[in-house]
């Protein structure tokens, strides 16, 4: 399903703004090198330039996956022919099963994929979309979405919207995918075969999963456990109101279950757990990009005397500490500093700092054995800071065996050197506040890690 290399589309369509129509261009604009089948009943000869197809019966050809983007009714038949096919595994991003209430074409669906031992995702979803094999069943104009590039995060999500939301989002992110995989009402693949494939795959460093409820709550809560031990997974749970529960029941029919007894698992057994999207977006960089550490003290580093005070507060907000620097630390930053820094946590380099100043604090710090984790504030506008700074940051950032992360709010000149520092592995935030609570949950994952003795 994830590497196919052949793809049948059931539903596919001439017609510009039809579901089959855009899932068939976006395999060939991804540049897709295997061999496409389009699957019409009209009987169309081509469609999109390739030869096309009445039914999945007619292809004398195995076929790895077939997306089936056809209404309700006839998703059943469909699969039947695809069995009978010997297809190897299929998606149905058709909607109008339980979420609406037809429970009975539902268990049809999933009954058929059971019989014929065909791993079926959906239905009433996205599908996948791996950068690698340049599979994307996403039934969303190419030119609407940005697109990520390759990278080390996997997304799965219950909700199709929240999916491709993240997804264009992270492609303005420091860090790239690895898979995506929306599930919608998981009749056949669910959470827990989808924890359990990105647990094992090679090429998924970090987990995040969008859920609004588990069908095998206890399977799922020992996948949880076998995962956290070996990577991490940030979790994003939608219904954790009454009001929610009952949307989400509406949306892909999940059972959404107690907000409390999610939690309560999640804290558990190590999983990050996220309030929003930003928090989604803020957690995978962090997790993605730096070395877990079991220690809270973080020092600040900052050539804004203000921004210092605030990450100071945000640190305890977040149940980090900032530590004291030791002896011969202080004694050696005396004399590297001009006499307008004051020698004490949050460093302030003031406004005048260069790259010079910048390393020479990066240096000492980043090696004080009273420090493990670092927060640099760069405020681009100042005289003495420039892209040698940033090249700075990115020498640390990279370098260090310590995490460190960078704060860097202002206008164009700013984003020019954030997606500078980003590019190279190091994660940047808007905010003291996004950067301290993201360093805290990496600390967290660590100090779990550690005490399970995975680390």
């Amino acid at each position: 399903m994830m590497h196919p290399r052949s793809v049948a589309i059931i539903g596919a369509s001439n017609t510009r703004g039809k579901v089959g129509h855009i899932i068939l261009q976006n395999y060939l604009d991804a540049g897709f090198d295997g061999k496409l089948y389009p699957v019409n009943i009209k009987g169309d000869k081509q469609i999109l330039g390739i030869k096309a197809y009445k039914s999945v019966l007619g292809i004398k050809a195995n076929i790895d996956l077939a997306v089936i983007a056809i209404p309700a009714e006839g998703v059943p038949m469909a699969m039947e022919q695809c069995g009978k096919a010997g297809v190897k595994s299929t998606i149905v991003v058709s909607g109008g099963f339980s979420e609406v209430g037809a429970t009975d074409l539902q268990d049809r669906l999933a009954a058929i994929a059971k019989k014929y031992n065909m791993p079926t995702l959906g239905p009433n979803c996205l599908g996948v979309m791996d950068p690698r094999s340049r599979s994307d069943t996403l039934f969303l104009p190419s030119f609407k979405l940005d697109k990520p590039r390759i990278g080390g995060v996997s997304f799965a999500a219950q909700s199709g919207a929240v999916g491709s939301t993240v997804l264009d989002l992270i492609s303005n992110e420091g860090f790239g995918l690895a898979r995506f995989i929306s599930y919608g009402n998981a009749a056949v693949v669910d959470e827990v075969d989808i924890l359990h494939y990105l647990a094992n795959d090679k090429d998924t460093k970090v987990i995040v999963f969008y859920i609004e409820g588990v069908k095998r709550g206890r399977e799922f809560i020992e996948m949880v456990k076998r995962t956290t031990r070996v990577k991490p997974v940030i979790v994003i749970k939608g219904g954790t109101t009454p009001a929610g529960a009952t949307a989400a029941h509406s949306h892909t029919a999940a059972l959404a279950g107690s907000n409390e007894a999610y939690s309560a698992v999640f804290r558990q057994f190590g999983v990050v757990q996220a309030d929003d999207i930003s928090d989604v977006l803020h957690y995978a960089k962090v997790l993605d990009t730096q070395p877990a550490t079991t220690g809270n003290r973080v020092a600040i580093i900052t050539n804004g005397g203000g921004t210092g005070v605030l990450a100071t507060d945000a640190l305890y907000r977040n149940g980090l500490v900032l530590p004291e620097l030791s002896k011969e630390s202080k004694e050696t930053l005396k004399r590297m500093m001009p006499s307008t820094v004051n020698i004490t946590l949050p460093l302030d380099l003031v406004g005048d700092a260069d790259d010079k100043r910048f390393s020479d604090a990066l240096g000492v710090v980043s090696a004080d054995p009273n420090v493990d984790a670092l927060m640099v504030i760069a405020l681009f506008q100042t005289p003495g800071a420039d892209s040698r700074v940033a090249e700075t940051l990115i020498h640390y950032g990279t370098q260090s065996p310590k995490p460190l992360v960078v704060v860097s709010i202002g206008g164009s000149y700013t984003l020019a050197h954030k997606n500078m520092i980003e590019s190279s592995g190091v994660p940047v935030y808007d905010s003291p506040g996004s950067a301290a609570s993201s360093l805290a949950a990496l600390i967290r994952y660590g100090q779990y890690r550690h005490r399970v003795g995975t680390l």
